[in-house]
């Protein structure tokens, strides 16, 4: 009982620190614009992957101030598919990129 009372606050103290860690594969670019493709799309979520051009995987939440367009008009979440090729400029944030505008190219 002892031995638990000093391990459970050690655990809870680790565990904000290994769910960080775990960026499950997706990298944390600087701030700028990107070309690459689509490698999942969570509409559930307004979520996608996309693999840039350099070999990056990044994580792209979508926000109320996302746009997203295709050949200059707007366009509705739906649009986008494994494979589109994309132009993304995004805003990092701590360890976090935001999406301020998505573009599909093809």
């Amino acid at each position: 009982m002892k031995i638990a009372k000093m391990i459970l606050p050690a655990i809870v103290a680790a565990a904000p620190f290994f769910y960080s860690c775990d960026s499950g594969g997706t990298d944390v670019v600087e701030s700028g614009t990107y070309q690459g493709t689509i490698q999942e799309v969570e509409p559930a979520k307004t979520e996608i992957y996309v693999k840039t051009d350099d070999d990056k995987v990044l994580e792209l939440y979508f926000t109320d101030a996302t746009t997203l367009t295709r050949n200059g008009e707007t366009v509705e979440f739906a649009e986008l598919q494994e494979g589109n090729r994309v132009e993304v400029e995004v805003e990092k944030t701590g360890q976090r990129l935001d999406p301020i505008a998505v573009r599909i190219l093809e």
